[in-house]
């Protein structure tokens, strides 16, 4: 309960919460969850939602969504995240049963969401990464994002052991082929829900902070017609992968894969997420869209 009350009523990030209290962030993680579990922790919300109703029938509508979830969010300027990550929560929350196999790609949204996960232990549940990981320890990192939502469900994990990107087609070719990966996204692209988000090129989203696509490789693929990614390939405004290098040297589930998945939930929002958000819903065709109120009503005027 000491954990629940710095995370939710003092406003401390887990990681801060986890050096006060002298445990790791997982261990926070799991805290948070099991109040959640318990009851101990009731959240209640009271607005009048008539318009957001509005509005996920209208993405319903236009982007032949089976479900549009939109999260409250007045602020106009303001980062989305937290509102859109409560959300998908909920939502992954109420989908999770046994014997599901989910595959789960990455990003802030995607991280900032599992706090608001309801774990508890399932049977039969696996869970797959659809991308490879990140050299740098870091918050973000593909493989950690995976292990930690599997561990919600006590799950298997299946994690792919090579960096997103690598220095030569011939290395994804050999990792793919010769080391036993090419399986994992076989399994993945049987897989019963995808758990997806995107990034926008023009920003300093997650991918380039952590170093993994360099600034003269950005501008190279804007100048090729990428604005931005899902699960590292990048994409045209059209949401076809871009003739660029970068795409040739990813691992990670390919858009031609991720469409074979039978239900897809898109996870993402923000201002500077727009085009390649239309893109991803038109050339994805996800069964789920979780964005917040902002972004929302940009996609539908």
């Amino acid at each position: 309960m000491r954990a629940t009350w710095l995370y939710h009523v003092e406003g401390m990030t887990q990681s801060d919460v986890a050096k006060k209290l002298g445990v790791n962030r997982i261990m926070i993680t799991r805290l948070l969850a099991e109040a959640k579990k318990r009851g101990e922790v009731v959240i209640h919300i009271k607005s009048e939602l008539s318009e957001i109703v509005e509005i996920q029938q209208k993405l319903e509508k236009q982007f032949g969504l089976e479900r549009a979830i939109v999260a409250p969010f007045d602020d106009a300027e303001g980062d989305p995240t937290k509102v859109i990550a409560f959300s998908a929560g909920a939502y992954v929350s109420e989908i999770m049963t046994d014997n599901l196999t989910v595959g789960v790609g990455w990003g802030r949204t995607l991280h900032s969401m599992l706090p608001y996960v309801d774990g508890r232990t399932l049977e039969g549940v696996r869970v797959v990464s659809l991308l490879g990981g990140i050299a740098q320890a870091r918050r973000f990192n593909p493989a950690e994002f995976a292990w930690q939502f599997a561990e919600l469900f006590d799950a298997e994990g299946y994690l792919i052991s090579a960096p997103a990107i690598v220095d030569s087609v011939e290395t994804r070719h050999a990792l793919l082929e010769h080391c036993g990966l090419d399986e994992i996204l076989k399994m993945a692209e049987a897989c019963d829900i995808a758990l997806i988000s995107c990034g926008g090129i023009t920003s300093l989203t997650t991918s380039y902070r952590l170093g993994h696509v360099s600034e003269a490789e950005r501008l190279s693929m804007i100048e090729a017609g990428a604005i931005g990614d899902v699960l590292y390939n990048f994409l045209d405004k059209d949401g076809r992968p871009v003739d660029h290098p970068v795409n040739s040297r990813s691992i990670s589930m390919s858009v031609e894969r991720l469409k074979r998945v039978p239900n897809k939930v898109l996870v993402s929002g923000g201002k500077e997420k727009l085009g390649i958000l239309r893109a991803a819903l038109d050339a994805l065709k996800p069964s789920v869209f979780i964005t917040d109120e902002q972004t929302a009503k940009l996609l539908v005027d």
